[in-house]
C-alpha cells in the first residue's frame, strides 16, 4: 500500500491531508477485510484498539529504531546446563 507525500508544511493542512490519505486507506482495509469475513463494525471497533495500541507504544518509545538490537544487549549468564530436558 502507498501513502501519498504531504503537499504542504502547514500543521492543520498536513492533517486534512493525512486525514484523507488515513480514510481512503482504511476503506481499503475495511472491504478487505469485509470480503474476508469480517463485519464493519468489529473490524472498524478493532482498527480504533489497534490505533490506540500503536499510539501508546509511539508514547513509550518514539524511535524504537535508535535501541540497541538484541545482539548488542550484555549477555546473560545462562542457567543450567544447557540440558535439553529435566
Amino acid at each position: 500500500m502507498t501513502f501519498p507525500p504531504p503537499k504542504t508544511e502547514f500543521p492543520a493542512q498536513r492533517f486534512d491531508e493525512a486525514t484523507a490519505a488515513a480514510r481512503d486507506a482504511l476503506e481499503r482495509v475495511i472491504a478487505a477485510a469485509n470480503e474476508a469475513g469480517w463485519g464493519t463494525e468489529e473490524i472498524t471497533a478493532a482498527l480504533l484498539k489497534a490505533a490506540q495500541l500503536m499510539i501508546d507504544a509511539n508514547r513509550r518509545d518514539p524511535d524504537p529504531a535508535d535501541d540497541p538490537s538484541i545482539s548488542d544487549a550484555p549477555a546473560r549468564e545462562q542457567i543450567g546446563h544447557g540440558e535439553l530436558y529435566d
